[in-house]
């Protein structure tokens, strides 16, 4: 299997401060991969609610100004929540091996979400690597992702 970094991409990531220790490695984890990598979140101590720390990173997918995004908070689920209100953004909560690939296989998942305190680092760095070498297998899971999307332009009229 190759390092599974190997693609480059336009990575944004924001946390909450559940989160923050977390972003802060995999931000440096990413880059000495050559990613290159926007940091949108909040520094390790510093109070914030997980769904203002959400929207840059959504904001920056929907725009184009990024290839995809990563978001964090203490335990991944209020901030995909968050990120998931938004159409076109596919922001998939994943704690293993399992969950990292099926998220991009099947669902085309363009935001990774990690819980900061459910899960370690070095956990947390191999899922990242699945999630980001990993390609959307396509074919019958196409018309699942269209359903969803035309869900989202029916009520963000």
């Amino acid at each position: 299997m190759p390092d599974g970094l190997d693609n480059l991409f336009k990575i944004v990531i924001s946390s909450d401060h559940g989160g923050a220790d977390m972003k802060c490695v995999l931000k440096e984890y990413l880059e000495s991969f050559g990613h290159s990598v926007t940091d949108f979140g909040v520094r390790s101590g510093e109070m914030s609610d997980y769904p203002d720390r959400a929207i840059p990173v959504v904001d920056a997918l929907i725009t184009g100004a990024a290839d995809r995004g990563i978001l964090l908070c203490g335990s991944g689920i209020g901030i995909s929540i968050a990120a998931n209100r938004f159409p076109g953004i596919r922001a998939a909560l994943c704690h293993d091996e399992c969950t990292a690939r099926l998220s991009r296989q099947h669902n085309d998942a363009n935001v990774l979400v990690l819980g900061g305190r459910v899960i370690g680092i070095d956990v947390a760095k191999y899922i990242t690597k699945i999630w980001f070498s990993t390609e959307f297998e396509g074919g019958r899971h196409n018309s699942r992702i269209e359903k969803i999307d035309e869900i989202a332009r029916k009520f963000w009229k």
